[in-house]
């Protein structure tokens, strides 16, 4: 049984790194994969995948009034060619209505899905795409990475030309290292407490 899978993560954490691999793995077995990313994340270039360690990959990409279901429809193939699993990366990026056509990209065409994203925004709250991976996938994983202090990270501050943390904002902001800091609940606290 084919099922929706949902790794989470605050920033630098190893996410696409995690999909790259992920993704040669099957293709290292002869298998076919899809691998989709928001049209709007070109930090690698327009429908490319890059880790800060160096791996990449060419990519779909989709904006937020795609039909993934019928994307990979189309895609997909028969025998050899058939898709063997779909990768999303970004996947806080994904619309309410995207997840649930991944969900029965996996229980009508039996192909796996595996989604990477974050789970919350700089302010603490969670993207739509996340709230609804959270709520449908089959199986959710935790990908660790840690704050400066060792404790386990799970929150992300944004940081402003300046260098300075910003507190207000639009939720969706591209940027990588220059931009965020992941940092443990209780740091973060502190530094959002802070005038």
């Amino acid at each position: 049984m084919a099922k929706l899978y949902f790794s989470y993560a605050t920033m630098n954490a190893g996410k696409s790194t995690l999909l790259l691999q992920a993704s040669y793995n099957y293709r290292e077995r002869g298998m076919r994969t899809a691998i989709l990313i928001a049209a709007f994340d070109d930090r690698a270039g327009q429908g490319r995948i890059s880790s800060r360690i160096g791996l990449s990959a060419d990519a779909i990409a989709f904006d937020r009034a795609d039909d993934l279901y019928r994307h990979i429809e189309e895609l997909n193939g028969e025998g050899d060619d058939r898709i063997a699993c779909v990768f999303v990366d970004e996947a806080q990026f994904l619309t309410e209505e995207q997840v649930w056509q991944l969900a029965r990209v996996a229980d009508r065409m039996h192909i796996p899905v595996m989604a990477y994203g974050l789970r919350t925004d700089f302010q603490g709250k969670l993207f739509p795409g996340s709230r609804a991976l959270l709520a449908l996938a089959d199986e959710l994983r935790e990908v660790r990475t840690i704050c400066h202090c060792g404790r386990k990270a799970t929150m992300v501050v944004r940081l402003g030309a300046d260098g300075k943390v910003v507190k207000e904002g639009a939720q969706v902001e591209i940027g990588g290292n220059d931009k965020y800091v992941s940092y443990c609940r209780r740091h973060w606290d502190d530094i959002m407490a802070a005038d």
